[in-house]
Order: structure tokens, then sequence, then C-alpha cells
């Protein structure tokens, strides 16, 4: 009983589990709105921005990489782990810049925020999404200048049996493949409901 009273609490742990349970619980609100919503009035389909696959595959990619920096970090390859930390994050920067052209895609095609309950849904949905991307890729960031900072190898071997330090990658690799498998599962949710428009401008 003693040890489990005195037995070293990880905060950091329970916030990020906190904050994945906290944003499963947002998303499964939408998307319960967005069906009730859609047997409403003024509710039309609108098609996916082709470009949203092309996020999708990039993002897929991104938890790729990070899982090779895990690996490197473990094996002490420190130079191919900050390799693809930074491999990770310029893919995270890319998700939304491709996310962003999805975006001026269906306004080109006018798409608004205003005049279709549908559209407006993917922009609330994917948009929402995007601030859960840009904190994890914060994280990513000092992570990467973090191991940039420490280039000798006796420096990054010390850094990496921190237990700290080694809590910190786990946790920044959990809440991302989070983010990553949240987007496919709303891309497959709208995917269903709206099919893919290849003919939008770009």
């Amino acid at each position: 009983m003693s040890n489990f009273i005195t037995k070293r609490r990880e905060p950091f742990r329970f916030m990020v589990w906190l904050g994945i349970a906290s944003s499963v619980l947002l998303f499964t609100m939408l998307l319960v709105t967005y069906i009730v919503r859609r047997t409403g009035s003024g509710w039309t389909d609108v098609k996916l921005p082709n470009v949203f696959l092309v996020s999708t595959l990039v993002i897929l990619l991104s938890s790729f990489t990070l899982n090779n920096a895990n690996q490197a970090f473990r094996h002490e390859r420190f130079s191919s782990y900050r390799i693809n930390m930074a491999s990770t994050l310029v893919l995270g920067l890319l998700f939304i810049c491709l996310q962003a052209w999805g975006w001026r895609q269906m306004i080109l095609a006018g798409i608004g925020l205003d005049n279709n309950p549908a559209g407006s849904f993917v922009y609330i949905i994917s948009g929402i999404h995007l601030l859960h991307i840009l904190i994890g890729l914060i994280f990513l960031g000092i992570a990467l200048v973090e191991a940039l900072r420490r280039r000798l190898y006796v420096d990054s071997f010390v850094y990496s049996v921190n237990p700290p330090n080694q809590l910190k990658i786990r946790l920044i690799t959990l809440y991302w493949h989070f983010v990553d498998i949240l987007w496919i599962g709303l891309f497959v949710f709208l995917l269903v409901h709206h099919g893919l428009d290849l003919e939008l401008p770009l």
C-alpha cells in the first residue's frame, strides 16, 4: 500500500490522456450533430476536395517517420532520430498547407460557411482537427530543437537515458498518432457522406 501511495506520478501522461478523451468527446458530439442536421432543411451534400486525400496520405507518412524516430532514439541512432523528427515536422506542416489548399478549392467552388450547412461542417471539423495538429507541431518542434542542440553523441546519449525525456518523446508520439488516427476516421466519415470531387478548381 505504501508503495502505491509513494509511487511517482506522471501528471503529463494523465494530461495527454485527458486531452485525448476530451477530443474524442468533442468530435463525437460534432459527428452526432452532423448526422442530426443532415436530415434537416437546407442541406446539400458537397464533394470533398481531392487534395484532402493527398493530405491523408501525408499524415499517414508522418506517423511512419515518427515511429522511425522513436526506434532510432531507443537504439541510440541520434542522427537518424533528428532526421526523422525533422521529416515528421515537415510532413505536419505540409498537411496544414494541403488542408488550406483544400479549403481554397471549396471556396473557389462556391462552398462557403454560410450558404450550405454541409460545407460549414467540413470547414469546422477539419479546422478543429488542424488546431490539434498545430499543438502537436509545437511539441514536435520543441523536441527537434532539443535534439539539434545536442549534436555530440555524449550529449544525445545523456538526454536519451533521462526518464523524463523518454516520457516526453513517448507522449509526443502518442498524441501525434492519435491526431493521425483521428483525421483518418474523420476523413472516412466525410468521404462516405460526401465523396471526392476530382474536378474542383485548383
